[in-house]
């Protein structure tokens, strides 16, 4: 029953509210993200069809104080927990 009030989950989405491809409703649930076979919990922005997540790198920043990301490439699976 809860399946048919769940949102559609999007092949590219983002958590930064500022991106275009960010979806609030998607949000309001909790989502995993299989990237190679392994539960990822880090995983700031995905594209199912292109198979590459984003994630924080561990020290370097930007100029704005935000964690660098890093693209990497593979197969990616989304799903509501």
């Amino acid at each position: 029953m809860t399946d048919a009030i769940r949102p559609e989950l999007p092949d590219h989405l983002s958590i930064d509210p500022r991106s275009p491809h960010h979806v609030a409703a998607v949000f309001e649930h909790d989502i995993g993200i299989l990237f190679n076979g392994t539960d990822r919990f880090d995983v700031e922005e995905y594209c199912v069809s292109e198979g590459w997540v984003k994630i924080p790198h561990a020290k370097a920043i930007d100029r704005k104080g935000k964690p660098l990301l890093i693209k990497i490439k593979g197969t990616v699976e989304a799903y509501y927990r």
